[in-house]
């Protein structure tokens, strides 16, 4: 991680997290289309984000989809790793953050928030956690706590789900089967 606010600040921040919710494309994504003859789209996940998106959810964190475009793609992917919270073809991502809010009956400095553009500033300008994957747009960098230091789609929420469970003390609680059984 990148600290664009003091170290001490974004650690405090990440101590209060409860929900992340995720921008997709750029984020879970690199951002790139793929466009079929047929008018389908490809999209291309990285496992090791959703396999930070799992160990997450095992710690009691829960993450949600935040999207402005849509895609059965995206309910594909969500459905595989359990995401039930997903918003897609959003207008205003901040009054649909706020409806998020209001369902799940948290605060803002309970939610971390990852995106990579213009449209995601709103949503940093609230949220508790505002996290920049390191490929966004430059532009977003003053509203966020943190930067990743892998790019969207190479890894970048993996990094950010390690962070939250390091700081609340929950990675090797979480992570211990994989070192002390033989179950792969």
């Amino acid at each position: 991680m990148e600290f664009l606010t003091s170290e001490e600040e974004a650690r405090e921040r990440a101590g209060q997290i409860k929900l992340l919710i995720l921008d997709v494309d750029g984020v879970l994504t690199d951002g790139g289309l793929i466009w079929h003859a047929d008018g389908q789209e490809s999209k291309v996940f990285n496992v090791r984000d959703g396999h930070g998106i799992r160990l997450l959810q095992r710690a009691g964190i829960e993450v949600a989809l935040l999207t402005g475009r849509g895609s059965q793609v995206v309910d594909h992917r969500a459905r595989d790793l359990g995401i039930t919270l997903v918003v897609q073809e959003s207008k205003n991502k901040l009054s649909d953050y706020e409806e998020i809010l209001q369902q799940r009956r948290l605060g803002n400095q309970s939610v971390a928030y990852v995106g990579d553009d213009l449209v995601d500033v709103p949503v940093f300008r609230r949220v508790g956690l505002a996290v920049a994957v390191a490929n966004g747009a430059s532009h977003i960098r003053p509203y966020c706590h943190v930067s990743t230091l892998s790019k969207g789609g190479q890894g970048a929420v993996r990094e950010v789900c390690e962070f939250l469970l390091q700081v609340q003390g929950k990675w090797q609680g979480i992570t211990a089967v994989y070192f002390t059984s033989d179950i792969a």
